[in-house]
């Protein structure tokens, strides 16, 4: 298991902030890996290419089994404040005309 450290170190490898969603990380990763893959860029040098290809695998691998091993909340209230426009909208638009 990666610690703090490691993770953050992989997060700013891959020019990601400190929070982000799947979808980000896979775009940042897509994006660093087609500046350094040695087959999209064959003539620069290739040993420093490779070594930035194992950090960036390194960095997806681990960003990515952190996130599959996240656990995450289903509770209600958890969820609210992850989405708090939702009970805006339950408090203030559904219902807002029942007294007319």
């Amino acid at each position: 298991m990666a610690n703090f450290t490691e993770i953050g170190e992989a997060r700013r490898l891959l020019g990601l902030g400190e929070m982000v969603t799947l979808k980000e990380i896979r775009s940042a990763y897509r994006k660093m890996a087609s500046c350094y893959h040695p087959d999209k860029h064959p003539g620069s040098t290739s040993a420093e290419n490779e070594v930035m290809m194992k950090r960036l695998n390194w960095a997806y691998k681990l960003l990515m089994e952190y996130c599959r091993d996240y656990k995450y909340t289903f509770r209600e209230e958890d969820v609210a404040r992850v989405y708090p426009h939702d009970e805006y909208l339950r408090k203030y638009f559904y219902g807002w005309f029942d007294g007319i």
